[in-house]
């Protein structure tokens, strides 16, 4: 079977109305948005005999909640209680903020990462569950919402916490963003993937060249993948090369051309690619007698 199963972001509130429409699509998995969820007050067992029978067989692929627990106490306990109730769900997968505070330079916010971070992570190997980071954010000297949106930053966070439970929730759009170069990123990143969002960029070369980035003119935007500047097959194969099995899902609502009534439109378009780029829309088997000389998949 697939390595990468393709999937779709989706409010988690929404979801169990959702997912019938998206089912005959060929969305294979979904990723929960929890963000507009209070957690303390919501009934995880009520949700789950709600929501897993409209799944039809499918998986929820991730869980997210993109808050700040280095700073909230609040945001914290609610990312607490997603993990211990993720398998409810049956759900391996969580998608976080790793937080941070504003007031301070990322290396200044560490001590806070790993005060607030080890508990965490050992809570999620307890149950079984990986983190991923999502990668947006900003402000090495201070202003950050979220530390873990660069490189420099993954390498302090995950030499503060060295637990197997966290990882990355990376995309291309972020490295993009950034104006670096997200195969580069993603070839010496690839091992601590955990989930993969499927959102591109593109960059505007003329207008960087001619105005730079620090005017008023916009020089990059969000796509939905099959519009931006990616090469998706470049992405997949570079993960499954390392080992990477699990799911990319489209990470839609963000692209300034195919949005509102074109919104589903763009995101099956882009499922039937991403499909194609992971090595097929339909899996088949084929015969046996002969499949070349590479050997066995592990």
């Amino acid at each position: 079977m697939f390595d990468i199963e393709i999937g779709t972001l989706i409010p988690a509130a929404q979801a169990p109305a959702m997912i019938p429409q998206l089912n005959p699509k060929g969305f294979e998995c979904y990723e929960l948005d929890f963000n507009g969820v209070v957690p303390e007050k919501f009934d995880f067992q009520r949700y789950a005999e709600e929501l897993l029978p409209v799944l039809d067989g499918r998986k929820i692929s991730c869980m997210g909640f993109y808050k700040n627990p280095i700073i909230s106490e609040t945001d914290r306990k609610g990312l607490e209680l997603l993990v211990k109730n993720a398998k409810l769900l049956g759900c391996g997968t969580i998608g976080a903020f790793a937080g941070a505070d504003p007031a301070k330079t990322i290396p200044d916010t560490i001590p806070q990462f790993k005060a607030v971070w080890e508990p965490l992570a050992a809570l999620a190997e307890e149950n079984g569950v990986r983190i991923g980071f999502e990668g947006c954010g900003g402000g090495w000297r201070g202003g950050s919402g979220n530390i873990a949106y660069c490189p420099e930053a993954w390498e302090l966070m995950f030499d503060a916490v060295r637990s197997p439970a966290l990882g990355l929730e990376w995309e291309p759009c972020h490295a993009i963003e950034a104006l670096a170069d997200p195969i580069m990123q993603l070839r010496h990143w690839a091992k601590k993937v955990v989930h993969v969002h499927g959102k591109d960029g593109t960059v505007a070369w003329d207008v960087v060249r001619g105005h730079g980035i620090r005017g008023p003119k916009a020089f990059c935007w969000n796509r939905t993948p099959g519009f931006g500047d990616t090469n998706w097959a470049d992405v997949f194969t570079i993960l499954i090369q390392n080992g990477f099995k699990g799911a990319c899902d489209i990470e839609g609502y963000h692209d300034p051309v195919h949005y509102d009534d074109m919104e589903w439109t763009a995101q099956v378009t882009a499922l039937e690619y991403l499909k194609r780029c992971r090595g097929g829309i339909s899996f088949f088997e084929g015969p046996q007698e002969y499949r070349g000389y590479q050997g066995k998949r592990n």
